[in-house]
């Protein structure tokens, strides 16, 4: 699913789950001020290609809806270069704050390909 008012943010998922009474804070929130997030499933596959290879698993993706979260959420150039697979000048959602869990549209999980590379996302459950 690609679009505007949706974004996506990978996540292991007994983190995703270890506090459901809250809204879900990462660790990059605290660290460097925002939660990282992708713009679709294309850029979100690139980017766990490059960062989340070794994230326990299973991995999943939140589809957010960006109406439903109540930080604030700024598209912002991927510094200093976007992963490989994307494009330059992709613009990456970052969100001010914790994730609403009512804002959560979908959970897909991620899956994997015989090299350890993710090659799509599916219906969890």
């Amino acid at each position: 699913m690609s679009s505007t008012t949706t974004i996506h943010h990978a996540v292991p998922l007994a983190e995703w789950n270890a506090r459901p009474d809250l809204p879900y804070a990462p660790a990059s929130l605290a660290e460097e001020g925002f939660v990282h997030c992708s713009p679709d499933e294309e850029t979100t596959l690139a980017v766990v290609n490059a960062f989340y290879r070794d994230a326990p698993r299973p991995l999943v993706v939140l589809v957010l809806d960006v109406d439903r979260i109540a930080a604030r959420c700024v598209w912002e150039a991927a510094a200093p270069v976007p992963p490989p697979g994307v494009a330059a000048g992709t613009l990456f959602p970052h969100v001010f704050g914790p994730l609403d869990r009512d804002a959560v549209e979908r959970v897909l999980e991620v899956r994997w390909d015989d090299e350890g590379r993710a090659s799509g996302l599916v219906e969890t459950g």
